[in-house]
């Protein structure tokens, strides 16, 4: 009987190995528009984007990451693995060490060329609008084999309601309103094609950065001065405490008003993570208009 099932347990170990070999390899184009070619789904992962990462935990895999980026800090299930340094300029002897079958990085990441060459694929990738998040999110489920109608398709559907959520919750009265985004110092505007610029814009919102300037152009303080916003948004590291980072910003109608809307900590990083937490950012920028607005 044991030598049956020891033919067996065989069998089946022959039948997966053929499986594997005869599965079609995965090919996927990234936001360089380079080809990576893998053989199969990858079951170790490095992230060094921490929208990256919070995407690969919503499609389900987040026991597949074994070492993320100094900033990704959701969800709280990845805390406990090594940092790796910035996504810009990793550490690469660590992230060599822990075997990756892929690293994801930003188009930026200046460490591209230097991981490839030591032999590691890499795919970068860097969403920049909300029709970008639901590409990445499609991206990053083929690369790990899950069909998108079983992925990246109901995340996307659950953040479209999430968002619709959030502006019905916006005050009638602060509908139109005229808005700057701060997102991080310089300033770094959320211009009106970025995937804060669009959410604004679903809020009812009217953004003083138009398309044309691109997703995120660094202005001119004095931009923001002439635009004379009704409503004032951004992290506290580029807003400060009060609101007033920039010489002129103190007559702003928005700061003379008391309307400006500071996020601190975890709420800051959820402002620029283009991933599945796109609807929860947009129900905290609701949550504080209201309080401007009642």
């Amino acid at each position: 009987m044991k030598s049956v099932l020891r033919a067996c347990a065989a069998a089946l170990m022959l039948a997966a190995t053929a499986l594997a070999a005869a599965a079609p390899a995965i090919v996927i184009t990234d936001g360089r528009g380079a080809t990576v070619r893998l053989d199969r789904p990858p079951q170790r992962i490095v992230s060094l984007l921490p929208s990256l990462a919070e995407s690969v935990c919503a499609l389900g895999a987040c026991d597949r990451i074994v070492g993320v980026d100094r900033y990704t800090v959701w969800p709280p299930s990845l805390q406990h693995l090594p940092r790796l340094g910035g996504g810009l300029d990793p550490q690469i002897e660590a992230v060599v060490a822990l075997r990756p079958d892929v690293v994801l990085v930003t188009v930026a990441s200046r460490a591209i060329q230097r991981l490839e060459a030591l032999g590691l694929k890499v795919i970068a990738l860097e969403p920049r609008t909300h029709d970008e998040v639901h590409s990445t999110l499609r991206t990053l489920g083929t690369m790990l084999a899950i069909p998108a109608a079983q992925g990246a398709d109901p995340i996307w559907a659950r953040i479209q309601q999430g968002l619709a959520q959030a502006a019905q919750a916006m005050p009638a009265r602060a509908r139109g309103q005229r808005v700057f985004f701060d997102a991080s110092r310089g300033p770094v505007a959320a211009g009106e094609k970025s995937f804060i610029g669009e959410t604004l814009s679903r809020l009812g919102l009217v953004n003083i950065v138009p398309e044309a300037l691109g997703p995120f152009p660094r202005l001119n303080p004095e931009y923001v001065v002439r635009a004379d916003p009704d409503l004032l948004m951004g992290g506290e590291r580029s807003l400060g405490e009060s609101g007033v980072p920039y010489p002129g910003w103190s007559a702003l109608r928005a700061v003379q008003a008391g309307r400006v809307c500071r996020f601190a900590g975890a709420q800051a990083d959820l402002m620029i993570r283009p991933g599945p937490r796109l609807a929860e950012a947009a129900m905290v920028m609701a949550n504080c208009v209201q309080r401007l607005y009642p």
